[in-house]
């Protein structure tokens, strides 16, 4: 897990980042982002999807994941694939009783927009995360 450093007494806990994606896929990102944020402002993790992975463990794993990251501030969860396994399990979390929102379709500059705005409430910062994933998109002018 890599953190962020120690908040001050007056300060709100940011949400947590549980990046839920296929195989190789959410560490690469999470290095991506260090690369271009090397002090992370908050709590970050990934937990990466195998294609022989027992679907219920790995429900059971992002719920430790998502318990683990979650200081005050709630979860949000990017998953790579609509519609994947990685969604699938997202999708559960929140009815296991946690504050986790998820949001799939995961880019680098999704990624990046989270880890600006985390100070944003959890249901705000889903909306940041749609939002950056979709301007991060950009069609040639051929």
């Amino acid at each position: 897990m890599t953190t962020a450093t120690a908040l001050r007494p007056d300060e709100v806990a940011p949400a947590g980042i549980l990046l839920l994606t296929h195989e190789e896929i959410g560490r690469a990102l999470i290095a991506a982002a260090q690369h271009v944020m090397p002090r992370l402002p908050c709590q970050l993790d990934a937990l990466e999807v195998g294609a022989n992975d027992d679907p219920d463990a790995l429900l059971d794993a992002a719920a430790r994941a998502v318990r683990a990251l979650d200081h005050g501030g709630g979860v949000l969860v990017l998953a790579d694939l609509y519609g994947g396994t990685p969604c699938n399990i997202a999708n559960k979390l929140a009815a296991r009783g946690l504050r986790a929102r998820s949001v799939s379709g995961l880019n680098l500059p999704m990624l990046l927009r989270v880890l600006n705005y985390v100070d944003k409430p959890l249901d705000e910062l889903a909306e940041v995360a749609a939002s950056g994933g979709r301007s991060g998109i950009c069609i040639d002018k051929a």
